[in-house]
């Protein structure tokens, strides 16, 4: 029996997020339709209301209600550090480990060229204008361990030395090819604490 075309709709739209594949999104669809009808209702609202509740932080880019995100906000918040990171999911990692109390920036991915992502296609333009007004005496780099991550490390690096900005970078202890919002909290702050100078 072939899918109606509603079924078959919500299965190819939830087929498009990473990581889920069509047997998944068919699972997920039909667990829904075992459910009251208020849960997917209520799934459906919540998601309609991202565009529209969820904005760039205007000094770090993260996601956030508002226009500057609680941490930009925070005056406790060391502003001598930034720490730069991938996505946004990274900074719960980081933070949840109480290890560091610095501000950060989201680059939004990494340099891969593979995938046709160069620098252009990053954060780092609002990273260098931000760099001008605060003037941090370090940049703390915590993209993954991985190629692509090393990569975007080594080219930040390159950009900021000159400038005389100490920069440096996560110490191993999170496995290479590890992204790092998958890391477990001993993990990301052992890295914090023994990170080095690129």
């Amino acid at each position: 029996m072939t899918n109606p075309d509603p079924l078959r709709n919500a299965i190819a739209q939830l087929s498009r997020l990473p990581g889920v594949g069509e047997k998944t999104a068919s699972r997920l669809i039909y667990w829904l339709l075992k459910q009251d009808p208020q849960t997917s209702l209520e799934i459906g609202t919540a998601l309609c209301a991202l565009p529209d509740s969820i904005k760039r932080c205007t000094i770090c880019c993260n996601i956030s209600p508002t226009d500057i995100c609680s941490m930009c906000a925070d005056p406790k918040r060391d502003t001598s550090i930034i720490c730069v990171v991938e996505r946004p999911q990274d900074i719960e990692s980081i933070e949840s480990t109480g290890e560091f109390q610095g501000s950060f920036h989201v680059l939004d991915g990494c340099i891969s060229p593979l995938e046709g992502v160069g620098p252009e296609h990053l954060r780092i333009r609002e990273l260098l204008e931000r760099l001008k007004r605060e003037e941090p005496p370090e940049i703390l780099i915590a993209t993954d361990p991985d190629t692509e991550g090393d990569a975007t490390a080594m080219y930040l690096a390159h950009i900021l030395k000159p400038i005389g900005i100490r920069v440096t970078r996560l110490a191993h202890g999170i496995a290479v090819g590890t992204e790092l919002s998958y890391a477990n909290k001993t993990s990301v702050a052992c890295a914090l604490l023994n990170r080095r100078e690129l």
